[in-house]
């Protein structure tokens, strides 16, 4: 099923580096900035995720939320995250059940890994409907995070 702009988000469970569960319940009420991403300790992964962290005060200034999420452990995250100095929150999906459900799952990774996270971003608003689906075929890419600003300063407006 392809997410789309204008619908609730599926339902989702996620764990993160604190423990601490994420849910649709616990992200209600603040706009929230996921952004899947395939394996901790990557180039690209990296790159994207310190490119955050070095602008998380633009997220902060809208009050939206920033959560990594990939299929590895809460404790290869919470390493990556340390030696990343990484921000925001980073959460796991290793039971998949985010990544399937969000149509974000690649068949096979590398010719051989089966259950990695696309590379995507999505925006979801206070009150849990999709604004903002990017998912990338090409793990090298990085999503469009002009794009993702746009969008964002265009929500503040018309809040």
């Amino acid at each position: 099923m392809t997410l789309v702009v204008g619908k609730l988000a599926p339902v989702f469970h996620l764990v993160d580096t604190e423990k601490q569960i994420i849910t649709n319940e616990t992200i209600a009420g603040q706009t929230t900035l996921f952004l899947f991403f395939p394996f901790a300790f990557t180039g690209t992964c990296t790159k994207e995720l310190c490119g955050v962290r070095d602008d998380l005060e633009r997220y902060n200034s809208m009050q939206v939320r920033v959560i990594g999420v990939s299929v590895d452990s809460i404790y290869a995250l919470a390493k990556y995250k340390t030696e990343q100095e990484l921000n925001f929150t980073l959460a796991s999906d290793f039971n998949k059940d985010m990544s399937i459900s969000f149509d974000t799952m690649y068949e096979t990774f590398a010719g051989w890994m089966k259950g990695v996270s696309k590379r995507s971003a999505f925006i979801i608003d206070a009150k849990g409907v999709i604004q903002y689906v990017e998912v990338l075929e090409n793990a090298g890419e990085i999503p469009d995070f002009d794009a993702i600003h746009e969008k964002l300063n265009a929500m503040m407006i018309s809040k």
